[in-house]
């Protein structure tokens, strides 16, 4: 049997997997026991999502476990052995302002969390692949030391430098910067991440995203920049822009095209590889790009205000470069450019969401 492990399936990235993979695998083991709530409030739980993957997807078995419990997640390891032969690791505390309150509890389910998937996937079934959702916040805030231009609706970056074709690549240092402390939680799963994958020699891979995005985000105000910001827009809920003239800029992946990432490294993995994964050129925007975006596909004005404070650590700009993993994996390509995921997304929130 193969089975396929997949931890925070009923967040956006653990959702989506569970969808794309219950077509790959016999059996999808989901973990999942909506600590979203706890960081962001009811109205970001992941119930409804888990709800829905129970009754469409036939081979899917979920167990509410918080990844915190190494006594209880071994059980499950322990049952399926060597079957299990991938594990996308999604579960995570995913605020760099929520991490604050309680840095504890970030880093234990952010670092220790993935340290106790490591091991019990090295203990149990070592040949399996191991997928690690990281995040661009492992390199900090030096991205805001870049020689960064102010336009009409976004900061960019000099035409001159290096990054300015494709992006931020895997080589900016992480090292003398602030990474805030939900970074710093990442940076210490992302690194013993790799680590196993160098050291014991397993199939890991190690993807710091950029913005992911997509239909089946919980959005809420600290977290999920475009679900939240389309979701306000629909209902006309008041929105906060942090700093930056709102001018600030992020490159936004759809879960699909994630997902599909980690598929192609199934196919043919690497041992403990890191790689940016995000929008890219391909797909990115300001905020003020992203809500004159949502107006145009709601055909409603978005109700908000400017505080000139911006998040500690949060970047001005950043795009990532995904010229590594495409030159490992050249069959991967993007199919969702922006546009077409906030029509996604917004067509999913106009169902579910009663105005």
């Amino acid at each position: 049997m193969n089975i396929a492990i997949i931890t925070g399936s009923g967040g956006l990235i653990g959702s989506e997997s569970v969808s794309f993979f219950s077509k790959k695998f016999d059996k999808i083991i989901g973990i999942d026991n909506d600590m979203r709530s706890y960081f962001f409030g009811p109205e970001a739980s992941t119930n409804w999502n888990v709800n829905r993957i129970k009754e469409t997807v036939s081979n899917y078995e979920h167990h509410n476990i918080d990844i915190r419990n190494l006594e209880e997640l071994e059980k499950i390891f322990n049952q399926y052995g060597t079957d299990v032969k991938l594990i996308v690791h999604t579960a995570a505390q995913p605020s760099h302002d929520w991490a604050a309150k309680e840095p504890i509890t970030d880093f234990g389910v952010n670092a220790t969390g993935t340290l106790h998937m490591l091991e019990l996937t090295r203990k149990y079934c070592s040949k399996a692949v191991f997928i690690f959702t990281s995040t661009n916040k492992v390199y900090g805030d030096n991205p805001n030391f870049l020689p960064l231009i102010e336009t009409d609706t976004r900061w960019e970056i000099a035409e001159n430098h290096p990054y300015f074709k494709n992006g931020i690549d895997e080589h900016m240092s992480i090292d003398h910067t602030k990474h805030s402390v939900f970074g710093a939680s990442k940076v210490a799963a992302d690194v013993m991440a790799q680590e196993y994958g160098k050291y014991f020699d397993m199939k890991v891979g190690v993807f710091r995203g950029g913005c992911l995005t997509g239909p089946n985000h919980s959005g809420a105000q600290l977290h999920g920049f475009l679900s939240y910001l389309m979701k306000c827009t629909i209902t006309g809920n008041h929105y906060t822009i942090f700093g930056y003239k709102g001018k600030q800029v992020r490159d936004n992946i759809h879960s699909s095209d994630l997902v599909s990432m980690f598929w192609h490294f199934y196919q043919n993995p690497k041992m403990g590889e890191a790689y940016n994964a995000g929008g890219g050129r391909f797909a990115n925007c300001s905020m003020i790009e992203a809500i004159q975006l949502c107006e145009t596909i709601t055909g409603k004005k978005l109700s908000h205000t400017y505080s000139e404070q911006a998040r500690s650590g949060d970047h001005i700009w950043y795009i990532s470069d995904l010229s590594k993993f495409q030159k490992d994996y050249p069959e991967w390509e993007y199919k969702w450019n922006l546009q077409d995921t906030m029509v996604d997304i917004y067509n999913s929130m106009s169902k579910a969401i009663i105005v």
